[in-house]
């Protein structure tokens, strides 16, 4: 064995020691780590807590201080005569200390608001900014309780007329809203803050762009909302929060109908008042929905597939199945103890394994989107019927809704449909009303989000399928959508390989594209020049007196010069890889296609024979059974001493697609994972060439 193959065997990357060697960029391949993220691996509980618990945070918690604004413009108390209307019923002053108290809660509610604002935008440290945070939240709403309580008592005592005129306007009712709120906040930081003191995650807010979009988007429509209050009422001599009840009815264009501009100045204003305010909350719609549909679903998605996965693992070994799992270290064409005898070579087994992990992979993702839209069902569920509880008892006095009533008028609400036959009259009801919708919105968006993945797929799909077996005709074949279309209907239970499978025609039709590449790339490998006969060509040019560097067309690379043409279609992992610049322009071809395949708008996934292809270009042989290990439930820990050490380090470059490195796992996408170690591939190639052409000028410099 030669010291190069001695070190590679190895794993050392040494030098090549003669500089007219050609040059083969395996023999600088340093072992690469084919395993994806860790984020499989770890409970998804603490991602929760390093990233959606501050997103809502820092979303409610600007919400609550746009209610404090509320609780704070008017009295807390009206008086009602009996038959009276509370839009109009007089205001019963407030005592002093109670607005001085509650204009200081919102104060420190604002600075806990920057606070946060400016430790995500990384002005403030996470230290400092989280604990004035946390204590400035939790006193805003031990203060608007401690209030609450006081109006709803002590207040009450001393009244110049009879108690039972007495009412609690909009602002106490948004008072109560807003220490929901801060409360709510404030025990999410505190779950953030203590979980990075323990050390589950970094002291540090790791927010994408469309969480933090998502934030200031909330923040510029409230104040746009509260803004277009003030002039509004200003106009049209509403109160003020009778004007925020109006701007929310009109931005979020349900449209009631008690209360409408009637001065002209009023109408003008409102035509791109309400343009304005709709695309806004379009915006916020759009990040609510991009947020469901891309933040932390690939994350959950790979702990879902680790769970699915050590679960397959567990049930294949106690059944005595787990011969796919076992690498096949015996020379081809020697019998097989397996029970398997279509599986005769480690490729094939490799196959096989990659085609269960797709498997697992599919059944993940089902349970995944059927889960997220039983939640959204239930949450949704939720805000529907308790909100149509509260309706119920802030209307029942004034128009002595029912139950039903009330369901009806959350329907007609959150639907936009609005009607005007049922509204809310009282201060409750406008201001929970506000309160409702706000939360709603996100609800509703992300049950329609994850409706989309599920109910209305299958509803387009099996349109689709049975326009293939009627009248409109597609490209499969009639038996194979119908098939398909039974298999649907009865679960798989009838016609299982037509449930997911594409129409066999189709299939036939790739494979057969995949044949001529491959006799493509015989022809084209046929024609290429070796690269001793290319040495000797170098050396007779030489001989001749003609310069190094200069080549004639005839004698170029033949694979060069023929493969770049269709380099990124040819993908078959038992050809042979080119060397020199060959390989490099093959690296950086593949690097193109791979990146047009990132900005496709649904996540590109790869077969078989494209990820043995690019393991290959990357260092790795799916014909080699020495990289591969069986697939193990649960990773093992290692001590960092004596052959334990050497004993890990060299499990470490073993992996297996069902195992816990596989490249499938993670919350990396297949496409990005792929083109970083294409990348990577590149740059190690490229350092190498550069090191043996130093080294080739210096022991030349030495000779002269």
């Amino acid at each position: 064995m030669s010291p190069q193959q001695r070190n590679r065997k190895n794993g050392v990357v040494g030098e090549n020691h003669d500089p007219e060697a050609p040059f083969d960029e395996h023999d600088f391949h340093e072992k690469t780590k084919i395993e994806n993220d860790n984020c499989h691996l770890q409970p998804t509980r603490w991602w929760f807590l390093s990233s959606v618990f501050p997103m809502i945070a820092g979303t409610l918690g600007p919400i609550a201080s746009a209610f404090s604004i509320c609780a704070l413009v008017t009295p807390w108390r009206q008086q009602l005569a009996p038959g009276g209307d509370p839009d109009t019923a007089p205001f019963v002053p407030d005592p002093a200390w109670l607005t001085a108290v509650n204009a200081v809660q919102l104060a420190i509610a604002l600075i806990s608001n920057f606070f946060l604002l400016f430790n995500m935008a990384r002005r403030i440290r996470f230290g400092i900014a989280q604990p004035i945070t946390i204590v400035g939240w939790f006193i805003s709403a031990i203060a608007l309780i401690c209030l609450l309580c006081t109006g709803a008592g002590p207040l009450m005592e001393g009244l110049d007329f009879p108690q039972d005129e007495l009412i609690w306007s909009q602002s106490f009712y948004y008072g109560i809203w807003a220490a929901i709120l801060y409360f709510i906040v404030a025990t999410l930081m505190s779950i953030t803050f203590w979980g990075a003191y323990s050390g589950h995650y970094p002291k540090d807010f790791v927010l994408t762009l469309s969480q933090r979009t998502l934030m200031l988007q909330t923040i510029s429509l409230l104040v746009y909302l509260h803004v277009g209050a003030v002039v509004f009422s200003s106009i049209e001599g509403w109160r003020f929060l009778d004007g925020v009840y109006w701007a929310d009815v009109t931005l979020f264009t349900v449209g009631f109908g008690d209360f409408t501009p009637s001065t002209t100045l009023a109408r003008a204003l409102m035509i791109p008042y309400a343009i304005v305010g709709i695309i806004s909350l379009g915006l916020v719609i759009g990040s609510v929905r991009s947020l469901t549909l891309e933040g932390g679903k690939r994350r959950l998605l790979a702990r879902m597939e680790e769970k699915k996965r050590r679960k397959t693992v567990r049930k294949i070994t106690q059944k005595g199945k787990d011969e796919i799992l076992e690498p096949i270290l015996e020379e081809p064409g020697l019998p097989r103890t397996s029970t398997d005898r279509s599986i005769n070579s480690e490729y094939e087994r490799r196959k096989a394994e990659f085609a269960l992990m797709r498997k697992i992979q599919a059944m993940t993702s089902t349970r995944r989107k059927w889960m997220a839209l039983a939640t959204s069902v239930m949450v949704w569920l939720v805000f529907w019927l308790v909100g149509a509880v509260v309706f119920m008892q802030a209307e029942k006095r004034y128009q002595g809704w029912t139950y039903f009533e009330a369901f009806y008028f959350c329907f007609i609400a959150w639907t936009t449909i609005g009607y005007g036959d049922f509204t809310p009259v009282s201060n409750a009801g406008k201001s929970f009303f506000v309160f409702w919708s706000l939360m709603a919105l996100p609800t509703i968006t992300v049950l329609i989000s994850h409706a989309g993945d599920t109910v209305v797929r299958i509803i387009k799909d099996s349109t689709i399928r049975l326009g293939n077996v009627t009248i409109l005709p597609g490209e499969e074949s009639y038996m194979a959508s119908l098939k398909h279309l039974i298999s649907r209907m009865t679960l798989g239970k009838v016609f299982h390989a037509h449930y997911e499978t594409t129409d066999p025609f189709i299939l036939e039709s790739k494979r057969h594209h995949l044949q001529r590449l491959a006799s493509i790339m015989e022809e084209l490998e046929e024609e290429e020049l070796s690269d001793q006969e290319r040495a000797y060509e170098r050396d007779q040019e030489e001989s001749r007196g003609r310069p190094e560097n200069v080549r004639r067309p005839s004698q170029a690379s033949s694979f060069t010069s023929k493969v770049r043409r269709s380099l990124s279609h040819i993908r078959n992992a038992n050809h042979k890889i080119p060397t020199g610049a060959d390989f490099h322009f093959l690296l950086i071809s593949e690097i193109r296609a791979v990146a047009k395949h990132m900005k496709e708008h649904k996540t590109h996934q790869y077969d078989f024979d494209e990820w043995a292809w690019y393991l290959k270009l990357i260092g790795e042989d799916e014909h080699n059974p020495y990289t591969h290990t069986k697939a193990r439930v649960k990773p093992k820990t290692h001590n960092t001493s004596g052959e334990q050490s050497e004993s890990a380090n060299e499990e470490l470059v073993k992996w297996s697609w069902v195992g816990h490195r596989s490249p499938l796992m993670g919350s990396q996408g297949e496409s990005e994972w792929i083109l970083e170690k294409l990348a990577d591939r590149l740059q190690e190639c490229l350092s190498a060439e550069s090191r043996r052409q130093r080294g080739k000028r210096r022991e030349s410099r030495v000779h002269v």
